[in-house]
């Protein structure tokens, strides 16, 4: 018997550790992933401004995995009907359930121009080429950086340039400016939550146009539906997601069982799940890793033997304790109707941070995180 993960994202990973304690001893585990390392995609942003958090956010999956084997290749294929994935180095891998776990892409909507000159935020060598790019504009004595897309990630990412830019002392050499098309940054959230990203941003003298669709893009100037054009000195775009390229850019839509097809599931941001309650999931890291139970269980019992009858699958609920964002040095935390914002919400963003780098990574890398959060640092203990 082999299972195969793809992807060793959120999903992939925790999948793979609750499937590592529970397959039988003798059944085939392999990850496949085109880096070979787990990225903890939620503090990447933050790379931007502290390029030494690398090596705290990259883990090498073979460090975090007990019996499944790893293997560093790129899924370019799936066949649900033959159960075989195709791989970038060559060759196929059948199996006899599996996972896919890949992640999305960065969407351009085919915007002229715009995959073309802007950075997306996916990777760690996106937030370094941000990092780079930004130290350019301050070598030239400062300009315009436009970050197109105002969700969670749009924001922590103009967020970063902005506290960055202050840090340096050259805020009123650099303007910051967060577009999105809908009426008001994090669309999709509570009022309230939003009310409380703007006024981050606002701290931070980000300038925000919403309601402000992006259509083309050239070598310095963003343009728009129903304003001129907007120069630029450096352009980031998060302003959507697409399916992974191994399901040919598609987001399949699954239900609440996770399943995909046959003995194959999609966890995480590769598929548009709608939950239990009809209720479409948000592509976030929260609902990856709240899925993996569900998803475990199912992909186990689809293995069982049922004597011809379907196997009988669970449904997955989403339900969300609540959200959060970094701004800047700031942050703001939803805590069910409650909204925190300053030291407090800095306080929870950082524990979850640190807790996942905890459990799922090493205390070295959580200490880590939180020697650069800390002032007076150097009093925290080392790890030899």
């Amino acid at each position: 018997m082999r299972v195969v993960v793809l992807g060793g994202g959120y999903a992939g990973l925790l999948l793979t550790r609750k499937l590592e304690d529970r397959l039988p001893a003798d059944a085939d585990l392999v990850v496949v992933d085109d880096t070979g390392d787990h990225l903890v995609q939620h503090e990447l942003h933050r790379v931007i401004r502290k390029p030494s958090l690398t090596d705290a956010i990259t883990i090498p999956l073979t460090e975090l995995t007990d019996r499944a084997e790893v293997r560093e290749d790129t899924v370019t294929g799936i066949d649900t009907d033959a159960k075989t994935v195709s791989l970038g180095a060559g060759g196929e891998l059948d199996y006899d359930a599996a996972a896919v776990c890949l992640g999305a892409q960065t969407a351009f909507y085919d915007l002229p121009g715009v995959e073309e000159h802007a950075t997306p935020m996916k990777r760690l060598e996106h937030a370094a080429r941000a990092r780079r790019d930004f130290e350019g504009v301050l070598e030239t004595g400062g300009g315009t950086v436009v970050v197109g897309g105002a969700g969670l990630s749009g924001v922590q990412v103009a967020g970063e340039f902005a506290a960055l830019a202050r840090e340096e002392g050259v805020a009123d050499d650099v303007d910051v400016v967060l577009v999105d098309r809908s009426a008001d940054v994090t669309p999709g959230f509570p009022e309230n939550f939003r009310q409380a990203v703007r006024g981050e941003l606002d701290r931070l003298d980000v300038t925000v146009h919403t309601d402000t669709a992006v259509t083309a893009a050239t070598a310095d100037a963003v343009e728009f539906a129903d304003r001129d054009p907007l120069g630029y000195d450096q352009f980031v775009w998060t302003g959507g997601i697409r399916g992974p390229d191994a399901l040919d850019g598609d987001r399949p839509d699954v239900r609440g069982t996770l399943e995909l097809a046959e003995n194959t599931f999609a966890v995480g941001d590769a598929a548009r799940v709608v939950d239990a309650d009809g209720a479409v999931v948000p592509a976030s890291a929260q609902a990856a890793v709240r899925a993996t139970e569900v998803a475990a269980r199912n992909l186990l019992a689809s293995l069982e033997e049922t004597d011809g009858f379907d196997p009988r699958l669970e449904q997955w609920r989403f339900e969300s304790p609540g959200w959060l964002v970094s701004v800047g040095n700031g942050a703001v935390a939803q805590l069910g109707a409650d909204i925190l914002t300053g030291k407090a919400a800095e306080v929870v963003k950082s524990s979850v941070g640190v807790a996942y780098l905890a459990e799922h990574g090493s205390l070295r890398n959580a200490i880590e995180v939180v020697r650069e959060d800390v002032e007076g640092a150097p009093d925290l203990p080392t790890l030899d």
